[in-house]
């Protein structure tokens, strides 16, 4: 035996992990052959469990304090082994440092948009991206699944896995919650802690995670926030008139033949932008004449509303647009013009629709009839 081989074989094991990060997640205590004698002194501090492995299998866990190793403080160890000596030769295991302290600094986010159907704006895609805090849950899983033979795992090693199965989690939540584009960003809270619950069922039994907490941030594209923008706008004059007149439905009906108006003025047409301003002002208003109408049947009754007037859709270079009243219509439309209304069997020419003859009717009085001629007077 040499003499760095007897120094070690004569000086006392202090087991223990001085490490002031983070990002660190297990570390293994690197001991000589993976011999550790009678008497050693392990130390675990706050935030750290000791895990004892013997021949790749687990074999006895210590929770933050000081232990002097023996037979008596390593029963399992003990009956593996088989010590018959009470330590008075040293045994080999591997003793494993885990930090059981949150990971704070998780950056996650969708590597491609997530297509869904909005029910104003068709199919949209969405990006996300957030903060997400683990901490190991089962030392025994993580051991297992994670650690393998490895001296050391970082939270950078599983933080690509991580971002992986939190993607997922965000494209499977989306498409099963159902939620708009318009109401994803109203509701990121409420979504944020379903997300944690969808990623917590995918990496607590495979990989001995907990997850503490995800925030999420919904990025939408740049057109819609655009349109949403000016929704918000057509909002607040929304709001206005609500408190004027009172009638939620005759302004979204107003504003939408303001812009037929606008779009008859203009045979070149909008932009796409200007047309999902529209749908989105319109969209909102819809949500404001909702919250009116509730409100208006939680106040006591009333005499009966006044039927409605019927409404026509009215074909806008290849789209439908409404539905209008008839007043709305005046001076907008032409007599071949397709429009439909309830009750019709088709799309049909204004100027055969009778409910909408008077607006190709001549303004004015009728003309005279022609004079008669009449016979000279006769004389006395």
């Amino acid at each position: 035996m040499g003499i760095i081989d007897k120094m070690r074989g004569e000086l006392v094991d202090i087991i223990e992990w001085v490490d002031d990060s983070r990002s660190t997640l297990a570390w293994r205590f690197p001991r000589y052959n993976n011999e550790i004698k009678n008497g050693a002194q392990l130390i675990v501090r706050e935030g750290q469990q000791a895990v004892f492995v013997y021949r790749g299998q687990l074999a006895d866990t210590f929770g933050p304090g000081h232990y002097e190793l023996t037979s008596e403080n390593l029963p399992i160890m003990s009956t593996i082994q088989g010590w018959k000596h009470g330590f008075n030769s040293p045994f080999r295991s591997e003793v494993y440092f885990i930090n059981r302290r949150p990971v704070t600094d998780l950056r996650w986010g969708t590597p491609n948009p997530i297509t869904l159907r909005d029910p104003d704006f068709g199919m949209v895609q969405v990006r996300a991206n957030g903060l997400c805090v683990i901490r190991i849950a089962d030392p025994a899983i993580f051991l297992r699944e994670v650690i393998g033979a490895d001296s050391q795992v970082n939270a950078d090693e599983i933080a690509e896995l991580l971002r992986r199965v939190i993607s997922t989690a965000f494209s499977d939540m989306i498409l099963e919650t159902g939620v708009g584009a318009i109401d994803l960003q109203g509701k990121q809270v409420e979504l944020s802690d379903k997300l944690r619950e969808y990623v917590q069922t995918r990496v607590d039994d495979e990989y001995g995670l907990a997850i503490e907490s995800v925030t999420m941030n919904i990025s939408l594209p740049d057109e819609i926030t655009a349109a949403m923008t000016r929704g918000v706008a057509r909002g607040v004059e929304e709001r206005g008139f609500l408190n004027n007149v009172g009638d939620m439905n005759r302004f979204q009906q107003g504003r939408a033949g303001d812009a037929m108006l606008a779009a008859a003025q203009n045979p070149g047409g909008g932009t796409a932008g200007d047309m999902m301003g529209m749908g989105v002002g319109m969209a909102m208003a819809g949500q404001f004449a909702n919250q009116f109408n509730q409100q208006q049947q939680q106040a006591p009754a009333g005499p009966p509303p006044i039927p409605a007037a019927q409404t026509f859709h009215v074909d806008q270079n290849g789209a439908a647009a409404g539905p209008f009243t008839i007043d709305q219509l005046r001076g907008v439309l032409t007599p071949t013009t397709l429009v439909w209304s309830q009750g019709m069997a088709g799309w049909t020419q204004a100027g055969q629709v009778p409910a909408l003859a008077p607006l190709f009717a001549p303004t004015g009085p009728p003309p005279l009839p022609p004079q008669t001629p009449q016979a000279p007077p006769t004389g006395q």
